[in-house]
């Protein structure tokens, strides 16, 4: 007789974990899915980094309204280039968007349309975000619109390329189901809010998906909305990893046992008027090591533009030290 009511109890509370978990979900979709948009996009993306990032038929996308004004979120592979774009409204509206900005560089963009009484979405923060917890990814895959799929968050930290050939850092993976037309659709927590903005899937991989963190991109949309571009800085040179010989780390007691070969400069760029040579190995900016080429491209920061700075390198087996002063990246159409 215990055995048989101990065996009901255990039945009882699954089915109240089930329940509880039904209802957190669908929850956060009541909360999230009047906020976000299909995405169509008209004329031809006329970038092939941009196609290349795409997780599927280019020309649709997910996105999702971040104010009341009508901003809306998305990636920047879906609209980069775009001629036209049109967004379907969870209540079903379609609506002609501007497109605002775009940042292939952390794969960003902020689009806007004319509208009244827009649901928008509030973003968590990030950083209070752990492996295990629930994750519910919502866009509209393969064109069908409003679509919810439910998983966790696998890891964080994740690191992934982007279509310009920089690092996207502090990528959420995630194994809610993503499909082509999901890219810039929320990942959202059981509140509703967005804890990253879906961005990959690694075919034919399954259940291995990213986001852009939703500190990533509460940055990246605040610049866009502002100036419509991401100011960042840059040298010049196109620059290689290598390992550096131990005999010279050893001599000049370096914290580091690789460097940023400079395979190429620029004409008239900062580093060719810092005097800099192919063949220069570069080791750190203003004392940060710079180790490899991603790691310099961190440091050039907007707020290095037009300010000195002092490059360490090595010279064959002489160490030297340089002053440069970046200038701002030229933009990308």
């Amino acid at each position: 007789m215990d055995s048989l009511l101990t065996s009901v109890s255990t039945a009882a509370t699954d089915e109240t974990l089930i329940d509880a978990y039904s209802d957190a979900v669908s929850g956060a979709v009541a909360t999230a899915n009047p906020a976000v948009v299909h995405i169509e996009v008209g004329g031809n993306n006329t970038s092939a980094a941009a196609r290349a990032m795409a997780d599927g038929p280019y020309g649709s996308g997910s996105g999702f309204f971040i104010s009341p004004d009508g901003y809306i979120l998305t990636n920047s592979h879906v609209v980069h280039g775009a001629q036209a774009l049109k967004v379907f409204l969870a209540d079903g509206r379609k609506l002609a968007a501007d497109l605002i900005g775009d940042d292939p560089d952390t794969d960003l963009a902020v689009i806007r349309v004319s509208a009244d009484e827009i649901s928008f979405l509030a973003l968590a923060d990030s950083a209070t975000v752990r492996p295990g917890q629930i994750a519910i990814a919502i866009g509209s895959p393969m064109g069908f619109q409003q679509t919810v799929t439910a998983g966790i968050v696998s890891g964080l930290g994740r690191s992934l390329r982007g279509a310009s050939g920089r690092l996207i850092d502090n990528v959420i993976q995630t194994d809610a189901a993503l499909n082509p037309g999901n890219s810039g659709g929320p990942l959202v927590n059981t509140r509703g809010e967005v804890i990253g903005v879906n961005t990959a899937i690694i075919r034919p991989a399954q259940g291995i998906c990213f986001a852009i963190a939703s500190n990533t991109a509460r940055w990246v949309a605040g610049w866009l909305i502002k100036d419509g571009h991401i100011r960042r800085s840059y040298i010049g040179v196109a620059g290689q990893n290598v390992p550096l010989l131990r005999k010279l780390v050893l001599h000049h007691r370096l914290a580091q046992e690789t460097g940023v070969l400079v395979a190429g400069l620029e004409p008239d760029s900062p580093a060719s008027r810092a005097g800099l040579r192919e063949s220069d190995i570069l080791l750190s900016l203003d004392g940060m090591t710079t180790p490899t080429v991603d790691a310099l491209h961190k440091q050039l920061t907007g707020d290095r533009i037009g300010e000195s700075a002092s490059l360490t390198l090595l010279r064959g087996v002489e160490l030297r030290r340089h002053a440069i002063i970046p200038l701002e990246m030229p933009g990308r159409g």
